[in-house]
């Protein structure tokens, strides 16, 4: 584990400090937990953005073979 110094805003530190008491949890298994959680919600937030910038990316690609596709079809 690494040791970190955290300030935090009194009332964040506060809430915090009533939550885990009521939940008989560790302050520092508490912020584990958040942190934990926030870096989750965070990489699915940049994937969705890398993945809407790489479908940008492509969808005049797949437009052109789209109609490709269909030239093919009318063909036959």
């Amino acid at each position: 584990m690494k040791t970190l110094s955290l300030k935090l805003e009194e009332e964040i530190f506060n809430e915090a400090e009533e939550i885990t008491g009521k939940l008989k949890l560790a302050r520092n298994r508490y912020i584990n937990e958040a942190v934990n959680i926030y870096n989750r919600v965070n990489k699915r937030r940049l994937l969705k953005k890398q993945l809407s910038k790489e479908a940008k990316l492509t969808a005049k690609d797949s437009m052109d073979v789209l109609h490709e596709f269909e030239q093919l079809m009318d063909e036959n």
